[in-house]
């Protein structure tokens, strides 16, 4: 694990031994600044960093770089995410130096989801380096302060490295290799998919802490509240990489429409206090999608407020 090299507040949290949690934002469709500081508010003072997301499921929204730029005017500590399906590795190491020039200092490496996915399916896309590459070259820009070619950089972007982690995806049997992979590549910490079937991930990080993958890496377990029935059956069917068991479809159901949220909102939280005990779990990265005003109340439930001041 890297060693407070990059002034990152979330390293800083996981390097001392707290239980971590982030959050997430996906910036507008435009360029509303003012919705994207609404969101905030519902933020600050209840996580140690917030996703800010590229792009996410193909679809054309402000930019990474300039979400996490306004989230650090408000006093959000930003999680700036890039992906490898829309640039070539020189914009990819511009937009590195210039998110650190700008006082970002956590990053999310991604593939990226397929532009079939969104809103412009006819466009090319880049994939000039993988993930796993796009992670490589971020450490090396931070440790070893040299771009791709083998040139110096005069002022290395001192990121802390993250990267994404599907413990349900086919064939599950390669996925705790697939981290192990990442982890080789530089990851310092790992963010994984939306957490639904809990009895498989109890396996995955059996595996996961029997290889002693948690001691070279901070994983932080993801958590998607579930608004109502509909969204659960949705994203079962149509969300890729998605393991929703039956059992929670049916729980859902199994209350009235109008208690439906409150019912995923527990479910959520029943994660989070299985999460706090379960070894190799460093934190929880909560998604609550389009929910943000409601981060404030799952943290407090959660019991995982005030977060630690480093």
């Amino acid at each position: 694990m890297s060693e407070l090299k990059s002034g990152s507040n979330l390293e800083k949290i996981l390097k001392a031994g707290h239980f971590a949690f982030t959050g997430e934002c996906g910036p507008p469709k435009g360029a509303n600044v003012e919705h994207l500081k609404e969101k905030f508010k519902y933020l600050k003072g209840n996580v140690d960093a917030v996703n800010m997301t590229d792009n996410q499921t193909a679809v054309v929204r402000m930019s990474s770089i300039a979400g996490s730029a306004l989230m650090l005017e408000e006093g959000l500590e930003p999680n700036f995410q890039m992906v490898c399906r829309d640039r070539n590795r020189l914009a990819m190491m511009g937009d590195v130096l210039g998110a650190y020039a700008l006082g970002i200092r956590n990053m999310l490496c991604l593939s990226g989801d397929h532009q079939s996915f969104g809103n412009h399916p006819e466009a090319k896309n880049v994939h000039d380096l993988d993930s796993m590459q796009l992670i490589d070259m971020v450490r090396m820009m931070r440790d070893e302060g040299k771009f791709l070619n083998g040139e110096e950089i005069d002022v290395p972007p001192r990121m802390f490295v993250g990267a994404a982690c599907n413990p349900f995806a086919d064939p599950y049997e390669f996925r705790v290799h697939r981290l192990a992979t990442k982890i080789k590549a530089g990851a310092d910490f790992i963010q994984t998919q939306c957490i639904f079937n809990m009895e498989k991930f109890r396996d995955f990080m059996k595996k996961t802490v029997d290889m002693g993958l948690h001691e070279k890496c901070y994983i932080l377990a993801g958590v998607t509240p579930m608004k109502n029935a509909g969204m659960a059956n949705f994203m079962s069917k149509f969300v890729p990489g998605m393991d929703i068991p039956d059992s929670l479809i049916k729980r859902l159901k199994g209350v009235d429409k109008k208690d439906q949220a409150e019912e995923g909102i527990k479910f959520a939280l029943e994660q989070v206090e299985e999460f706090k005990e379960m070894e190799g779990v460093a934190g929880v990265h909560m998604m609550a999608i389009e929910w943000e005003h409601k981060v404030p109340e799952i943290a407090e439930r959660a019991k995982v407020l005030p977060r630690p001041s480093v």
